[in-house]
């Protein structure tokens, strides 16, 4: 099975609407569910996948779920335990696909201390902050093909990995990573990104494709910013008589890669899977092409400062 084109991403989905929202979403026809420990969520997400399965309305080798390994457990000694956990939160046996969620090393925080850990090491600390520790990337590498042979995982990938770093893990990795998740949409198309993982056989997933919406309560982004509102956008909407997230969507699902918008509306839920109906012509890709500003929201050296007292620059 191949990663589906679009799925359905589950950061800051409350936990409480998630064990009925993900059997609504699979009965629209939803099969690809990306999660995270960070999210704080999985339980929820588990819960709404065992509804679903025990239904009948879909089998397990239908659905492709995704989880991802937190900054705080790269040590070769703990990923595997992180992993394990978020299995068991999700109620799964194994996973489609497991990534590296940031290029980011912090110290270790025990599971029976604080889960999911979040980003301070000590939150109850005086002046609480980030702390970064060394760990080599091969080493934490390692230790994710060794979920692959032990049956753990079927694909193991990356998030938030720039083409320096991506060529890095490459000229060692005995297991290639499968698949690059990144931040991208209309106004940060990381093209040379895309083509470059493309040109390896690496499947790229765009995460926020509708830019600024999800940042805007966190103070990461301003309102007048949103992708969906951009004129450009609401133009090419009109002439092909579709949603401007159907037209981010198919924009995204054109370019190659596969995509998870956020939704708790069902309505919406539908809208946004309803976009294999349509194709945007050349001029339509270029003139939404043309829209990148390298505007990066999910940025930690930006956040990381803000909120968590850690200037932690990944990208250049």
């Amino acid at each position: 099975m191949t990663i589906p084109p679009l799925g359905l991403g589950t950061w800051k989905i409350p936990a409480e609407l998630l064990p009925d929202l993900i059997p609504e979403s699979i009965a629209l026809g939803y099969r690809h569910f990306d999660c995270a420990c960070d999210y704080g969520n999985e339980t929820a997400v588990g819960e709404g996948l065992r509804r679903a399965l025990k239904t009948g309305s879909v089998t397990r080798d239908e659905l492709w779920v995704t989880s991802k390994l937190w900054n705080t457990y790269h040590h070769p000694d703990h990923v595997r335990a992180a992993c394990e956990r978020s299995l068991r939160d999700l109620g799964l046996e194994v996973l489609d696909l497991y990534h590296v969620h940031f290029p980011i090393t912090l110290a270790y925080v025990p599971f029976e201390e604080r889960y999911p850990p979040g980003w301070f090491f000590d939150p109850e600390a005086l002046h609480p902050a980030m702390q970064p520790v060394k760990i080599p990337l091969a080493d934490t590498w390692g230790a994710m093909e060794g979920l692959v042979e032990a049956g753990l995982v079927k694909e193991i990938g990356v998030c938030n990995f720039c083409t320096s770093l991506l060529r890095d893990l490459i000229s060692y990795a005995r297991i290639t990573p499968s698949t690059l998740q990144v931040e991208m949409h209309p106004y940060l198309t990381q093209s040379r990104l895309l083509r470059y993982a493309q040109e390896e056989n690496i499947a790229v997933t765009a995460f926020s494709p509708f830019g600024a919406g999800s940042y805007v309560p966190l103070d990461m982004a301003e309102a007048h910013e949103s992708v969906l509102a951009d004129p450009a956008v609401l133009e090419i909407a009109a002439a092909a008589g579709k949603s401007p997230a159907q037209i981010v969507l198919r924009w995204a699902v054109q370019r190659g890669t596969s995509v998870i918008p956020k939704s708790q509306s069902p309505r919406r839920l539908a809208e946004n899977l309803a976009i294999f109906d349509f194709a945007l012509d050349p001029a339509a890709m270029a003139r939404l092409d043309a829209l990148d500003r390298g505007r990066r929201f999910n940025d930690p050296a930006e956040f990381g400062e803000k909120a968590f007292r850690t200037y932690y620059p990944i990208f250049d």
